[in-house]
């Protein structure tokens, strides 16, 4: 992952500073960081900034912490829409949700795609038609999905948000053959991590 190559390189680094090479806001990155401290793969002290964690050691720790802990006991309810409604109408549902984004169905209730935010402002910006064209323009479509199962172990699905550089994902069902459809079960999200192991703590 860019940040901890960059943190190796330049250790001591600062939020500000990494956001700056990163091309982002110190605000997009605050997540990553506490979840990458909490992993034990970066450390950070206040003032100085962040070092490298203890690698593979911090790794067996979080790994012996999080042992037992599946997606299914951190995940949260995913806040659906219908694939036919407008790109402004997921926009007020993305904003009274307040989540990351988005999990899209179609008329038989099916999983058939996330949009985020990213996704409907790169549909709207310069584009005075953006309120009526339908969510199914904007969003990622399955199989081209991230997506963990609920008895997948936690620690693979922060892997996984890490690796793809996301902020959360859905939770699907298993389908018992090919011709079964896929079904949106949950989302699990870097906040929902972050609160769980807050309560962990506890």
């Amino acid at each position: 992952m860019e940040i901890l190559k960059l943190v190796k390189i330049h250790a001591p680094i600062t939020g500000d500073q990494l956001a700056e090479m990163m091309g982002t806001g110190k605000p997009t990155l605050r997540a990553d960081l506490s979840l990458l401290v909490m992993l034990r793969l970066l450390e950070a002290k206040p003032k100085v900034g962040y070092f490298p964690g203890e690698g593979g050691s911090g790794r067996e720790l979080a790994l012996k912490r999080w042992e037992g802990a599946f997606v299914k006991d951190v995940q949260g309810m995913p806040v659906n829409v219908s694939e036919t409604v407008s790109v402004h109408d997921a926009v007020i549902t993305l904003f009274i949700g307040n989540t990351e984004a988005l999990t899209v169905i179609d008329e038989n209730q099916r999983f058939v795609g996330v949009v985020t935010p990213k996704d409907l402002l790169k549909v709207t910006l310069g584009n005075p038609n953006a309120a009526a064209i339908p969510v199914s323009m904007a969003m990622n479509r399955l199989p081209a999905i991230a997506a963990v199962l609920p008895e997948q172990p936690l620690l693979e699905a922060v892997n996984k948000m890490l690796i793809h550089e996301l902020d959360g994902l859905p939770v699907v069902s298993k389908p018992e053959n090919k011709s079964e459809r896929v079904e949106v079960i949950g989302w699990i999200s870097k906040t929902n991590i972050l609160r769980w192991m807050t309560e962990s703590d506890a």
